[in-house]
């Protein structure tokens, strides 16, 4: 298989071409190479990979493939709080560039699989949300997640452009970028400094392996529905006091609390996220649910 990774050099993307290297696929990166990008990674000189440095916005063609799977994208949400301009135009235009691009091809459109966020659903209490359900973002990143999502729904109706797409929950593991809250907690632990948790540190996301998210995602691509959307989580609820008791367990710290300074909430804070992965259980694939943080290295 043929597939274009935009984001490749990122987070989850690296982990994704990283895969579907090992599965025999050919893969074109494009990537903007931004202070969350890796300049070395294990899969640098696979013949089967190559990179090419360019922002999705200012991108005018999309080289052949079966499928052009779309990680690029900002994604802190404190840096989205300070300047939304930055994530409108990656998360939103960005993707709006994608979608003209993908139109605009007269023979062999690939699939377009647009990588989005449990965040779109916002504050969720007592529940799961599911596919169906009415987005409500809380922050300017999950408003520009959303409201590409909009785009990608629309040219799916109005020009019969085949997508997928997957909302997952919190990601961890290797090559996170230390602005995300496991690896600062890491960070911190190995370099003398107090964690800073927002609040009372009593906010709750689900907690997913990015490996585990990153076999879903190709899961899908072999054997989702086109132009459906699936959630992708772990069950694995945890308060953001609790990630770092089990961080700091890593440790062997038992009084992780003498390590934690509390700061002044994020504005928009949302509360809770939990999402229903059922819907891509139905398509065969066993979710890896767990309890607890899996040390990396």
């Amino acid at each position: 298989m043929n597939l274009v990774v935009t984001g490749g050099r990122g987070f989850i993307g690296s982990h994704f071409v990283e895969l579907v290297l090992q599965k025999g696929c050919k893969v074109v990166d494009i990537d903007k190479m931004t202070y969350a990008s890796s300049n070395s990674l294990p899969f640098d000189s696979n013949p089967s990979y190559s990179l090419i440095k360019k922002d999705i916005c200012d991108l005018e063609h999309i080289p052949p493939c079966d499928a052009i799977i779309n990680f690029a994208a900002e994604s802190h949400v404190d840096n989205s709080i300070a300047g939304p301009t930055t994530f409108f135009n990656s998360n939103t235009s960005g993707v709006f560039n994608l979608l003209e691009l993908v139109r605009g091809k007269v023979y062999n459109k690939p699939l377009f699989f647009h990588i989005s966020t449990d965040e779109v659903y916002g504050d969720i209490r007592g529940t799961d949300s599911v596919e169906t359900d009415v987005l409500n973002p809380g922050n300017p990143y999950s408003a520009s997640k959303a409201a590409a999502e909009m785009f990608v729904l629309s040219y799916s109706r109005t020009y019969e452009l085949d997508f997928i797409m997957t909302r997952s929950s919190n990601n961890y593991g290797l090559r996170q970028y230390p602005e995300k809250l496991i690896p600062q907690i890491i960070y911190c632990l190995e370099n003398n400094k107090k964690i800073p948790i927002h609040g009372d540190g009593s906010y709750i996301r689900d907690w997913v392996d990015v490996k585990e998210n990153v076999k879903a995602i190709y899961h899908l691509l072999l054997h989702g529905e086109k132009n459906e959307i699936y959630n992708i989580s772990s069950n694995n609820h945890l308060t953001n006091l609790e990630v770092v008791q089990q961080v700091c367990q890593w440790y062997n710290i038992d009084d992780y609390m003498q390590h934690v300074e509390f700061v002044p909430n994020r504005l928009g804070q949302d509360t809770r996220y939990s999402i229903s992965s059922d819907k891509l259980k139905a398509t065969g694939y066993k979710t890896q649910e767990s309890t607890g943080l899996k040390r990396f290295k």
